[in-house]
């Protein structure tokens, strides 16, 4: 998409609603460049030229002011409290395993309820963020909300708003439910850490709980102000768009713009899976943003209907955990804390270690046969 020079130089009042509009869609190209394919084509300069352009224009025609404009995304006045809202489709949470051996029991179950020799899976990161649910209408966003109690959620619309890799319009027709994973990349959090610190501002222990707390912000300005990022992993109203598999959604996510988790690696059978999961074990090291994990998801939806689910998790999907990750260090003291029962628990000062993503700088030696091991 080529800019048109006279963005910049004509007056604000000389726009119209259609030059508007290219102003936005200019804006939104760039926006998923940089957000969402991670290939900028304009330098931040030229960026911030044409998104303080859109600002100016909007503040001399507010009536056309959209909710899908890009300028939504720096956040309004603070809320009281957030609503509650019931989801269109439940928000489930999944089963864990941490042995191949629970993931072949889980294999076996699917593929008799399947009546199949061999079931065809999607491998997917378990990103390590807040489960979030989005539903757009006509291709625009009207709702945001938190997972919740699974049935029930909080309305965050306006802090989603803010994160930059989520598109407020697509281009789809009729009611749109996606669900995903809200997050801050590693090395994002370290630099927002970096700038607290140097303008005396408070900093966070870890990227996970900062992405929580961050998008549950009653004031939109200040989700606005952090760096969060969003990977999206289903679509729910998938039989109304005429979609069979899995892989296919995800590939969908993709072409209306959305960021999908890069790991979405399809199967041939339990043992396939298996294959994943000790690859991907040693290269989430490599990785800008912290995973918990792997999902391991039947692709075809029509073996997921029928397999249906348990309380509240689904039969056709389980989640891979890894070990806890474990790191070397020097202590530098040991003292006694004093509980509330006057109980004397021992607690270890050592050397800062990250472990993914977190600074751990104390331990409790509580369980000594922890530490005798």
């Amino acid at each position: 998409m080529e800019p048109k020079k006279d963005y910049i130089n004509r007056k604000p009042e000389e726009f119209d609603a259609e030059s508007i509009d290219e102003l936005r869609k200019l804006i939104e190209f760039h926006d998923n460049r940089y957000y969402v394919l991670d290939d900028p084509v304009i330098s931040d300069g030229e960026y911030d030229a044409f998104f303080r352009r859109l600002q100016e224009i909007e503040t001399t025609h507010p009536e056309l002011i959209t909710t899908s404009s890009p300028t939504r995304r720096v956040g309004g006045m603070p809320l009281s409290q957030f609503e509650t809202v019931t989801h269109r489709f439940p928000m489930l949470s999944l089963q864990n395993s941490t042995s191949f051996g629970e993931l072949k029991e889980f294999d076996e179950r699917l593929r008799k309820i399947a009546g199949e020799k061999i079931i065809d899976y999607v491998v997917e990161h378990k990103i390590d963020g807040l489960a979030v649910s989005l539903t757009y209408e006509n291709g625009h966003l009207v709702m945001g909300a938190t997972r919740g109690d699974g049935t029930q959620g909080e309305n965050i619309t306006e802090n989603i708003r803010t994160i930059r890799s989520i598109p407020l319009k697509i281009g789809f027709d009729g009611i749109l439910v996606v669900q995903g994973e809200a997050f801050i990349g590693l090395k994002n959090f370290a630099k927002f850490n970096r700038a607290q610190e140097e303008s005396g501002g408070k900093t966070y222990a870890n990227p996970r709980n900062t992405a929580s707390g961050s998008l549950r912000q009653l004031d939109s300005r200040i989700t606005a102000s952090r760096p969060l990022d969003c990977f999206m992993h289903s679509i729910r109203n998938y039989a109304e768009i005429g979609l069979k598999f899995h892989h296919e959604a995800l590939d969908y996510l993709d072409r209306l713009g959305f960021r999908v988790t890069p790991l979405r690696e399809k199967a041939r059978g339990i043992e396939e899976v298996f294959k994943i999961c000790d690859r991907e074990r040693y290269e989430r090291d490599k990785l800008d943003y912290g995973i918990d994990g792997l999902v391991v998801k039947a692709d075809s939806f029509a073996l997921q209907e029928k397999a249906g689910f348990v309380a509240r998790a689904p039969r056709f999907a389980i989640a891979f955990k890894y070990p806890p990750r474990e790191g070397t260090t020097t202590v530098l003291d040991i003292r006694a804390s004093v509980g509330r029962t006057g109980v004397l628990t021992p607690v270890a000062t050592f050397e800062p270690l990250l472990l993914d993503g977190s600074t751990v700088t104390h331990a409790s030696l509580y369980n000594m046969d922890e530490i005798e091991r």
